[in-house]
């Protein structure tokens, strides 16, 4: 396998929102209309799907063939010690051309009992550009919610209770929102994200109503009552979930705090010159500026992809990237 950081092209599987403008924009392509998500270095595909979803190297693999073909090259042996041939990650650029619908990820130990899957679905979201006037998030319930009153909303599709629920968050770039899984959340019109998550596409919709063609899709077939089992009906206190960076200028600005670590990792990265990275598998998305990555031109929106066995790779020129990164191990 090549040893070089790897450039991929955008990735955009079809979806049931609408977005997709920030995206194209900050790839230099502003008259695309390809789809509000690019998953970026994926081995994931859509729920129920074969295919869509996974990322295609240059070379014509799949990349997840390729990972699963020469595991420690690109992961790193203690990676594969501790998860095998699993990337242990998925990166997305979404853009949020309408608000998304109220919906909750499970936990690991739900996926492994009812979906056959080590990893259910917590993610972060860095929001990197925002629109309008009120960029809103909404995050976690506002106070305790019973059981039976998450059922009638869903069964009703009382969009406005749901929403009322949550705890409305504005956000601006550089801000960055840790979702564990299980805590219902929507993404709020014209939000644009960097997404880390752990690599499914496990999603309870409570509110599908107006979003999802199939009424029946929303519980991930597993029915009302073990799909509601899920999700976290405690309170949420928004400042223990977000965390301002806009104001950070360092070689590496850590965007996520310790409670990430058993998930993924992240860092902003502001190079002006050249920096050293540490070897390890990883996701760079970015934002401003160019320059290069071993022998790979990066540009504004170039998104590429970093081989555990690049080793010690150099970022050189006057860029500003985010660096996204599997578990930290042993966390």
């Amino acid at each position: 396998m090549s040893k070089q950081p790897i450039a991929l092209p955008a990735n955009q599987p079809k979806q049931f929102y609408r977005g997709g403008a920030a995206i194209a924009t900050l790839r230099g392509e502003p008259g695309a209309d390809y789809g509000p998500e690019d998953w970026v270095a994926s081995t994931t595909t859509l729920f129920g799907q074969d295919e869509a979803g996974l990322t295609r190297l240059p070379d014509g693999r799949w990349l997840r063939d390729a990972v699963a073909a020469d595991p420690v090259a690109w992961l790193g042996p203690e990676h594969v010690a501790e998860f095998g041939a699993d990337t242990a990650l998925l990166v997305k650029l979404l853009d949020a051309g309408q608000r998304l619908p109220v919906h909750c990820h499970p936990s690991n130990a739900f996926a492994a009992e009812h979906l056959a899957c080590r990893h259910g679905k917590t993610e972060a979201w860095i929001v990197i550009g925002t629109t309008g006037d009120d960029p809103t998030a909404y995050l976690g319930f506002r106070q305790d919610v019973p059981a039976d009153a998450i059922a009638t909303w869903v069964s009703a599709q009382d969009s406005k209770a749901m929403l009322d629920a949550l705890n409305p968050v504005s956000v601006k770039a550089g801000d960055t929102l840790f979702v564990p899984a299980g805590v219902p959340h929507a993404i709020g019109e014209g939000v644009f994200i960097v997404e880390l998550q752990q690599p499914t596409d496990f999603s309870v919709t409570l509110e599908w109503q107006g979003f999802l063609p199939d009424p029946e899709s929303w519980h991930l077939g597993l029915g009302q009552d073990t799909a509601l089992e899920c999700v976290e009906r405690r309170v949420q206190h928004v400042q223990d979930l977000l965390t301002h960076t806009a104001s950070r200028v360092a070689p590496s600005v850590n965007l996520l705090r310790a409670k990430a670590d058993p998930f993924f990792q992240a860092d902003r990265l502001h190079v002006s010159g050249h920096q050293s990275l540490v070897p390890s598998f990883a996701v760079l998305v970015v934002l401003e500026g160019e320059g290069t990555v071993g022998d790979t031109r990066l540009h504004k929106g170039s998104t590429v992809v970093v081989p555990h066995a690049a080793g010690e790779v150099v970022l050189t020129g006057d860029l500003v990237a985010v660096r996204c990164r599997p578990p930290r191990l042993g966390s």
